[in-house]
């Protein structure tokens, strides 16, 4: 990986929330007890969207570290946050992470020039990304495409078998190449001394930044993953958190690969003259256009992407005929 309820969402409330909570009365039946006021709803469960049967045919050659109950995990948690993003002067945040379970909201980023006079007059921007909107905020057929789009992203990045089987995706923990750091400068994310941020995990996570931001929402401690960025490669459920959040999250100056998925991403005039266009094709821009995007319609991993795409959409009994999915036109972003 390189350097937020819609009407549909109540609908789909019943088809991934397990019961919880229940009890019998004296006649036997079972009932339901009414929630007490401003009480945390009872959490959804991702495995009624997506079965252990259905992971297995989607991932069979996979390293055992990813595991389905992993996935699970690491989505059923991660859905339990919320993160507010307030932007200054373009590149000044604060962020603002809610424990949706408890209701306790944190400031866990607080950039040193956030309470500066120049960046005060400078036009604010605030935006939340809920975690629990992974595959769940729109309809069936609109979740399913975007699962697809995510599981065909790990797929290429961790892939290790035949060209163009599409069976072999999850099966990298890390790159190859270890000894490589990707040290960036960051304020607020500055390297730890003796640790390396190459790629991890299934979106292949690296740099510290990416490190820091990342530990900011998902732990709300950014030293987590900064001081010890190999639980990437030795927690299957934190791996799987990670690449959740670089899915769901925005940067600066680009979408999050979600957002695009379900349509709530449009181009504007510069997107438009620079041929970014809504659908798969621009996740892969998100993921690593640099390499691969704005270069013709022959650049094999982009192919890839597209091909594992195309059969996770078919293994998972749905389609995309309208699908953008090359981005051999787009260019990238500059930062």
């Amino acid at each position: 990986m390189k350097p937020i309820i819609s009407s549909a969402r109540a609908s789909l409330i019943c088809l991934f929330t397990v019961a919880l909570l229940s009890f019998k009365c004296s006649n036997g039946n079972t009932k339901q007890p009414a929630a007490r006021p401003g009480a945390p709803k009872p959490p959804a469960n991702f495995s009624a969207f997506l079965t252990e049967q259905q992971f297995n045919a989607l991932f069979p050659e996979r390293d055992k570290f990813y595991s389905y109950q992993a996935f699970i995990k690491a989505v059923n948690q991660l859905a339990q946050i919320k993160v507010q993003v307030k932007r200054r002067a373009v590149s000044v945040y604060q962020f603002t992470r809610t424990d949706k379970a408890t209701g306790k909201a944190t400031v866990v980023r607080q950039d040193g020039d956030w309470n500066e006079e120049w960046a005060k007059v400078k036009p604010d921007s605030t935006y939340t990304v809920d975690y629990g909107a992974f595959c769940t905020e729109k309809d069936a057929t609109t979740n399913k495409r975007e699962l697809a789009a995510f599981f065909a992203q790990i797929a290429h990045e961790t892939r290790h078998g035949q060209n163009e089987s599409y069976t072999d995706g999850l099966m990298l923990i890390h790159e190859d190449n270890t000894a490589l750091n990707y040290i960036s400068d960051s304020d607020e994310y500055p390297p730890v001394k003796g640790q390396k941020y190459y790629g991890r995990g299934p979106m292949q996570i690296s740099y510290n930044g990416n490190y820091g931001y990342a530990s900011d929402c998902i732990f709300g401690d950014k030293k987590v993953l900064l001081n010890n960025p190999g639980l990437v490669e030795t927690d299957p459920v934190v791996a799987f958190k990670t690449a959740i959040y670089f899915w769901m999250t925005p940067e600066t100056h680009k979408p999050s690969a979600h957002d695009v998925m379900i349509g709530k991403w449009q181009p504007n005039a510069t997107d438009k003259a620079k041929g970014r266009t809504p659908g798969f094709g621009m996740t892969i821009l998100i993921v690593n256009g640099d390499l691969e995007c704005n270069k013709g319609e022959d650049n094999y991993s982009m192919k890839d992407r597209i091909g594992f795409y195309q059969f996770f959409l078919k293994k998972l009994g749905v389609t995309d005929n309208n699908c953008a999915c090359s981005c051999g036109k787009m260019e990238p972003y500059k930062y």
